[in-house]
């Protein structure tokens, strides 16, 4: 007699220790759920496949045949882990939402005496704040100046200022460095704001980390890092290296300086200076606008990677529109999405689609060569242009034609359906137009015929 498929322990062990896991992750500020979720899911399909394999493997290694099977306990169990998952994504999303558009009460302000420290000219300094703005400018004191401001948002002064009396604002040691931070308080309550202005000697390195409000920093020579969960960042006048990593808000440096690195914003970017270093950039959702003495350029999104160095610019996923004006930069561009506007000079351009475009392309240089790449699939309307160069091309029937002086020149359509205008121009280099190889899958191998062992046969 069959019995029914049983519920392997084992499993249910590696699905109670995967969710422990992720919710430990979770609430030490490791792991963002909601965005785990919309970009990950697909692993947990991948996760019960790789285990259910292993089952049925060790139970036909152990003689078990009821190994590997999908048992009604597993998927009560997935679908409660799930629902476990969704709940906390649920909550956390909810606090998201309140804290944004449901401050109940007054706010109510008190002011907070900080005493200064003397600290060495460049010795590090770590801002560290809950809920509130955070404005810091380097000065020429070898000291650290602190005003701050309490903000206590309740139904009553009285509540208030009860509330308010033990929060203090502390100027202390850490490690090689100060410390600037509030205490007396729950960082997390959200009823309570501290606003800060810092004054720091303009070449200690700084760091700011904060989980909502603004961060202003000005004239700081020395290196600067700032976290922000939820708030606008404005760096000016900053002499070193700039790291800034954040959820919401816009990002803004200007003046000059070295090095820029921006991660995982839903804002936007601006760049507004001359930085010696690479500015670096990846999933910045709202977009990046840099603008100094030879590059003006715009993004409307991207969901990719942005490095623009001295003489490179390097763009990775970009599905917004994106115009450039540059010169003696290398331009490389890689599955771009919207509108495409380049404008070079004395450097090669590049730019490749993984998918057809469907908006207009159009890119301009001189001295030096363009390469554009297109899946073989894609239809377009195309005219190229070159002085005193070649037109190769990798699509048939778009064949280039050229003068007596030098110039070539190429204009056709290819495809069947109606594709947007690509216009490429340039002089002494050449206009390369190649054609993305499909791979033609291989048929499925046949399978050997069995092999039949004859029968004895008797003399």
């Amino acid at each position: 007699m069959a019995t029914p498929a049983r519920s392997s322990g084992f499993f249910t062990g590696l699905v109670l220790l995967s969710v422990g896991i992720l919710l430990l992750l979770h609430n030490y500020g490791h792991l963002d759920l909601q965005l785990f979720f919309r970009r990950w899911w697909p692993l947990i399909i991948i996760f019960w496949g790789a285990v259910k394999l292993y089952e049925r493997t060790a139970g036909r290694r152990f003689g078990r045949s009821d190994g590997g099977g999908i048992t009604s306990g597993e998927i009560l169990l997935v679908l409660g882990m799930l629902a476990l998952l969704g709940a906390v994504v649920a909550v956390d999303y909810g606090k998201e939402k309140i804290g944004e558009v449901a401050d109940v009460g007054d706010s109510f302000s008190f002011d907070v005496d900080v005493a200064p420290k003397k600290i060495p000219a460049n010795a590090r300094v770590l801002v560290h704040n809950g809920r509130g703005d955070i404005s810091v400018r380097g000065s020429d004191d070898d000291q650290i100046r602190v005003t701050a401001k309490k903000q206590v948002r309740t139904w009553g002064e009285s509540q208030a200022a009860r509330m308010a009396e033990p929060v203090t604002v502390d100027i202390a040691p850490n490690g090689d460095g100060f410390e600037v931070r509030p205490g007396g308080y729950d960082l997390s309550d959200s009823r309570i704001a501290v606003d800060l202005e810092v004054a720091i000697p303009k070449k200690s390195v700084l760091t700011v980390k904060t989980d909502r409000g603004d961060v202003t920093v000005t004239g700081v020579s020395a290196d600067v890092s700032v976290t922000d969960g939820n708030g606008d960042v404005d760096v000016r006048g900053s002499g070193g290296d700039i790291n800034i990593e954040m959820r919401k808000g816009d990002v803004k440096v200007s003046g000059k300086g070295g090095e820029i690195e921006v991660n995982d914003s839903s804002g936007s970017l601006t760049v507004d200076g001359d930085f010696y270093g690479p500015v670096r950039a990846d999933k910045v959702l709202k977009g990046v606008r840099m603008v100094s003495a030879k590059t003006d350029l715009t993004l409307s999104s991207l969901t990719g990677h942005l490095e623009a160095g001295s003489g490179n610019m390097d763009i990775v996923d970009a599905p917004g529109n994106l115009t450039l004006r540059t010169r003696d930069s290398e331009i490389s561009v890689e599955n771009p999405g919207g509108k495409v506007n380049i404008d070079n000079r004395n450097a090669e351009i590049n730019v490749r689609f993984s998918s057809a475009p469907k908006e207009e392309v159009q890119i301009v240089n001189s001295s030096s060569a363009i390469a554009l790449t297109l899946p073989g699939t894609a239809s377009f309307d195309i005219q190229a242009d070159c002085h005193n160069c070649e037109i190769d091309s990798e699509f048939s029937g778009l064949n280039a034609s050229k003068t007596e002086s030098g110039d070539s020149h190429l204009a056709g359509k290819y495809g069947n359906g109606k594709g947007p205008k690509i216009t490429l121009k340039t002089s002494y280099g050449n206009i390369s137009l190649r054609r993305t190889s499909v791979e033609i899958p291989r048929p499925p191998r046949a399978p050997e015929p069995p092999h039949v062992i004859p029968p004895n046969t008797e003399q």
